[in-house]
């Protein structure tokens, strides 16, 4: 239980992380192509931050990327060949340790009720989880349609009856709240509870100077001769982090199977580690193909995740219930992998961000992923200065035009959406006709790991299933992740790549 209420909270993990100060100093550095100094405004007063280092966000755990076997290399009970193994790479990233919560959406959900309720109502409620998900045919479910996202029994199991639409608005939305509170708590803003409508804080109005709320005592000094003597942050300063997004299809296989696990010289600060795997698992708790805790002491045939044992057998008998669990368990359940992640399978399954084609092979080999769509990076309008918020506060985006990508000439495909670009609907020999006589679509999206309601196949990394972007379950969660900048590795007093000799390879501590 003290795990649970120090460990969960996604706005409390990990707040000293956030307090590290990126400050402009003068001795940061003189520019090698022009000789000028920076940070000076004598000499035009180009701002570079004395940047330590991307800090990890609350809720996060960092994944080193690297190279390894995507796909489903067990058996293929469902002979649909839809997940063919590969040798891939991934970045390092940062994932949550768990599942996001009912706690953490039912946050969401209050800001949204506090900060929108009086004129646009129709907001929440496009952002209310499903409740109805729970509701069977021939079984009674109606205690859990009432009281499993709002009542404080389930406060930590994780949230359901989210579609893939609704994950990614609220990873916006945490996004959004991360910054503002690094921004309070560095003293760059004032605390601002009665935000409404357009008047809220969000990354984009506030970099490009659309939202300014109330300064804080340690308002950014702006260096420009011809500024305002003020200004607010840019990401260029260093404070900001990056977006919370759903994981990729690639990210999340790669960080439930957790080959670093099977390494058998890690890295540390004494060694520089082997490039070699002894072994992959079936499972992301590893150990080859168990599902039960294997060492002889008091944990000893525990099951290691919460999953349907056979038809009927949602939990066990009673006196000795097997994985303790009738639906879903609260989110530090269970045995964490080699990267410390949470139920990763079993409990429920995930969204992914991809959209979903039974052929994966063609994927590139490097962040593959399908479900690009290009939009612009900020919306100008004719006269090339930037749109005006909207009514909600957001900076509003729209697709790339094909004309515009084609005069680009480097865009595979020259079109804006690519969730279709080579998946074999017309160029090939075969015609599926994606979104005509099947359920495969545009729409159509990954979600990856067995639930409490699936049998054990399912729990292994490499399976993949599908659902329409706006229907939702009562076995689908989801987790977010952060990209992570800068090297590789995770340690921010290490460059990215090898330095010898005089080049000078940064101390470890």
């Amino acid at each position: 239980m003290k795990r649970t209420l120090i460990g969960v909270s996604m706005l409390c993990i990990g707040t000293a992380t956030l307090l590290t100060a990126c400050s402009s100093k003068k001795n940061v550095g003189v520019s090698q192509v022009t000789g000028w100094d920076y940070n000076d405004p004598r000499l035009g007063g180009f701002d570079v931050a004395n940047y330590p280092g991307q800090q990890t966000g609350p809720g996060l755990t960092f994944i080193e990327g690297g190279r390894f076997t995507m796909g489903q290399t067990e058996e293929d009970l469902t002979m649909e060949r839809n997940n063919i193994p590969r040798t891939v790479s991934v970045s390092s990233f940062y994932m949550d340790e768990t599942e996001v919560a009912n706690i953490h959406y039912r946050e969401y959900i209050y800001w949204m009720y506090r900060t929108y309720g009086s004129d646009y109502p129709d907001v929440i409620a496009k952002a209310l989880p499903d409740s109805t998900v729970w509701r069977k045919a021939l079984s009674y479910n109606e205690p859990l349609v009432e009281n499993y996202f709002r009542h404080a029994a389930y406060n930590y199991y994780p949230v359901v009856g989210i579609n893939w639409y609704q994950a990614n608005e609220f990873a916006k939305w945490r996004s959004d709240r991360v910054n503002e509170y690094i921004l309070i708590k560095n003293g760059f803003l004032k605390k601002n509870p009665t935000q409404v409508n357009e008047d809220i804080f969000d990354s984009e109005t506030y970099t490009t100077g659309q939202y300014e709320g109330t300064p804080g005592r340690n308002r950014k000094r702006d260096l420009d001769p011809q500024g305002a003597g003020k200004r607010n942050l840019r990401y260029s300063d260093g404070y900001l982090l990056p977006n919370y997004r759903l994981p990729t299809e690639a990210e999340w296989e790669y960080a439930a199977v957790a080959n670093i696990g099977n390494n058998p010289e890690r890295e540390t600060s004494r060694r520089r580690g082997e490039e070699v795997i002894t072994d992959r698992n079936v499972y992301p708790w590893g150990d080859a193909e168990t599902k039960r805790y294997g060492f002889r002491n008091s944990y000893q045939g525990q099951f290691l995740g919460n999953f349907k044992r056979g038809r009927g057998d949602a939990m066990g008998v009673a006196g000795g219930l097997n994985d303790n669990a009738d639906i879903p368990a609260p989110v530090f359940s269970y045995q964490p992998n080699a990267y410390g992640l949470y139920n990763m399978a079993g409990n429920v399954s995930e969204w992914v961000l991809d959209t979903y084609r039974p052929y994966t092979s063609d994927l590139n080999d490097f962040r593959p992923f399908r479900g690009n769509e290009y939009t612009t990076q900020k919306r100008l309008t004719e006269d090339n200065s930037l749109e005006e918020k909207d009514s909600l506060g957001h900076i509003p985006r729209r697709p790339i035009t094909n004309e515009e990508m084609l005069a680009k000439e480097i865009y595979d495909g020259n079109v804006s959406d690519l969730r279709n670009y080579n998946d074999g609907d017309s160029a090939s020999q075969f015609v599926y006709n994606y979104g005509t006589n099947t359920l495969v679509n545009n729409d159509a999206k990954v979600y990856k790991g067995g639930s409490w309601a699936d049998r054990a196949y399912y729990m292994s990394p490499g399976t993949r299933r599908f659902m329409q972007a706006k229907q939702s379950s009562s076995t689908v969660g989801f987790r977010l992740v952060m990209d992570r900048l800068g090297s590789p590795n995770g340690r921010n007093d290490e460059k990215a790549g090898n330095y010898f000799g005089k080049g000078g390879r940064p101390p470890r501590k």
